[in-house]
């Protein structure tokens, strides 16, 4: 094992470039198939991939909020204290690896946003305290439960076909949860993943006496010496710094926050992404105490999403492209013609693995695939609920190798994609095999 992970890290060390690069690539490579293959002009591509360039910008905005104050929320200081209480009994690198990616896989199936950020940073606590653990691996094992969100309270898809006035409401209606992610199948998928996942990630470790790569002791001093929140006039008694830093004020902000919150659930509201963010933003304000505290650790947050505000809208183009030129339908036809009403949701998973490196957005991803899967499954006799669920699954399997989604692992941890690329890899072959066993059994044993 150690020498499979070996030759993917070096690979992926000399062929694999930063994700920006791997995006502008995949666009002209979009383009390329889109006039070779669906004879699209060139100048009707160029229009369509232009106008589709800021169609996602109100999505790509509630990405970046997600995680900017998902950051807050995992690094406030009762996370942060129960976090070190977690990292203070674990003493062994193999150890390490198994908690990273618990961690990072419980938040993920929590919310994803929240995942995504509280799993790096445990990992990096980690590797700061274990002595003898190999920072690459670690970062990517935290990330690697990144793949429960698919199967988890924040999955897009199935939380979006459950919602009454869905895009596609009148050609599939709405499903309940009950019929996805809380089906038994998926239950038992999702306790799979769980169970395993860690154990594979810690059987990656290199072994006594083999090259480990340990995280530099001095990655958090810029940030220790911004910890304690304010606003830098604690020592002036002015009426400015005393609103800056009043508890009252965040107090009285927050439980209002929450309050409507507990209205909007008691009234049948929805969990949706917006849904999602004013949540966190609330419960962070409380958790910071001041305004002065919560502006301080947004400021961090706000740097791990520098790459998302970047290179979101070329995969918006991208998917533009996609949909205007029909590669989208062709890619998916191509696994409907050979596809029983069994075995569509397998196809569907294939299909929707290689779609999300040209749509790795679960929510926009389902706005190109899904019309034609749900049309292919009403035709053949398939399950639906089944068909959308192995779409999101594809979506969130393909995610462990997608360079889009590993960008806030990246900036909290300071690596390179190729640094923890290589493990991605294997850790995604593992997963891979599960989702592949899982939609068989429940497109068979279920249908």
């Amino acid at each position: 094992m150690n020498k499979l992970a070996s030759f993917f890290t070096e690979l992926m060390r000399k062929y694999l470039p930063d994700p920006f690069v791997f995006a502008i690539g995949l666009t002209l490579l979009t383009a390329v198939m889109a006039m070779t293959i669906e004879g699209q002009g060139l100048e009707a591509l160029t229009i369509a991939w232009g106008k589709g360039f800021w169609s996602l910008l109100a999505f790509t905005t509630q990405m970046a909020v997600i995680l900017a104050m998902g950051y807050v929320l995992a690094t406030a200081p009762l996370t942060d204290r129960l976090l070190n209480r977690i990292v203070g009994k674990v003493h062994n690198p193999r150890t390490a690896i198994i908690v990273a990616t618990l961690v990072g896989g419980i938040g993920s199936y929590l919310n994803w946003g929240f995942g995504l950020v509280i799993g790096g940073i445990v990992a990096k606590k980690l590797a700061l305290k274990v002595k003898g653990v190999h920072y690459p691996l670690i970062i990517a094992s935290a990330y690697s439960g990144f793949t429960l969100y698919g199967l988890g309270l924040s999955a897009s898809i199935p939380v979006l076909i459950s919602t009454a006035g869905h895009p596609m409401e009148k050609q599939m209606g709405l499903i309940p949860l009950s019929q996805t992610i809380f089906t038994l199948p998926m239950l038992l998928t999702s306790l799979a993943v769980i169970v395993t996942l860690p154990l594979l990630n810690a059987w990656l470790h290199p072994k006594a006496g083999d090259a480990v790569v340990e995280v530099n002791p001095d990655i958090d001093k810029a940030q220790e010496s911004h910890e304690g929140g304010g606003d830098g006039l604690l020592a002036e008694n002015t009426l400015a710094s005393k609103l800056n830093n009043s508890r009252l004020l965040s107090l009285l902000i927050g439980l209002f926050g929450l309050g409507y919150i507990g209205l909007h659930f008691s009234k049948g509201g929805n969990l949706d992404l917006n849904m999602i963010n004013f949540t966190i933003l609330f419960v962070g304000i409380l958790l910071l105490g001041t305004p002065a505290a919560y502006m301080a650790r947004l400021n961090e947050g706000v740097k791990t999403i520098s790459g998302i505000i970047l290179q979101f809208p070329f995969y918006a183009g991208i998917m533009a492209i996609m949909a205007g030129s029909g590669l989208v339908t062709t890619i998916s036809q191509v696994f409907v013609d050979i596809s029983t009403p069994q075995s569509l949701p397998f196809w569907g998973l294939i299909s929707s693995f290689l779609i999300n490196f040209f749509a790795p957005s679960g929510g926009g991803h389902w706005m190109l695939q899904g019309p034609f899967m749900i049309d292919a499954a009403k035709e053949i006799g398939s399950s639906l609920n089944q068909t959308a669920m192995s779409v999101m699954l594809g979506n969130a399997w393909n995610d462990l190798v997608q360079p889009f989604w590993i960008l806030p692992a990246l900036a909290l941890s300071k690596l390179k994609l190729r640094d923890i690329m290589g493990y991605t890899v294997i850790m995604m072959l593992w997963v891979g095999a599960i989702y592949i066993v899982a939609v068989l059994a429940w497109g068979f044993l279920g249908h």
